[in-house]
C-alpha cells in the first residue's frame, strides 16, 4: 500500500470516501457487517418494561448487556 501525504486532516478524511462504489465495495461492506453482527448479536427482553427510577432502569440495562457479553463470549470462544 503505497504511503499518502495529506496537507489539512480534512484532505485525508475526503480520501476514504468512496464517491463511485462497485459491487467490490459492497461486497466488503456486507462482509463486515457479517462479522459485526456474529461477534455481537444484542439480545433484549420484549415488550415494555416500567421502572420507578432511572437508577433501577440503568441497573436492569446493565444486567441485560452483561449478559449479552457474556452469551456473545461463549459464541466467539467456542
Amino acid at each position: 500500500m503505497p504511503v499518502k501525504k495529506f496537507k489539512t486532516f480534512e484532505e485525508a478524511e475526503r480520501d476514504l470516501w468512496c464517491f463511485k462504489p462497485d459491487k467490490a465495495y459492497f461486497e466488503r461492506v456486507r462482509k463486515i457487517f457479517d462479522m459485526a453482527y456474529k461477534l455481537y448479536t444484542p439480545n433484549y427482553p420484549k415488550g415494555v418494561h416500567k421502572y420507578k427510577t432511572f437508577e433501577e432502569a440503568d441497573a436492569d440495562m446493565q444486567k441485560w448487556r452483561f449478559e449479552n457479553a457474556l452469551k456473545n463470549k461463549a459464541k466467539v470462544n467456542s
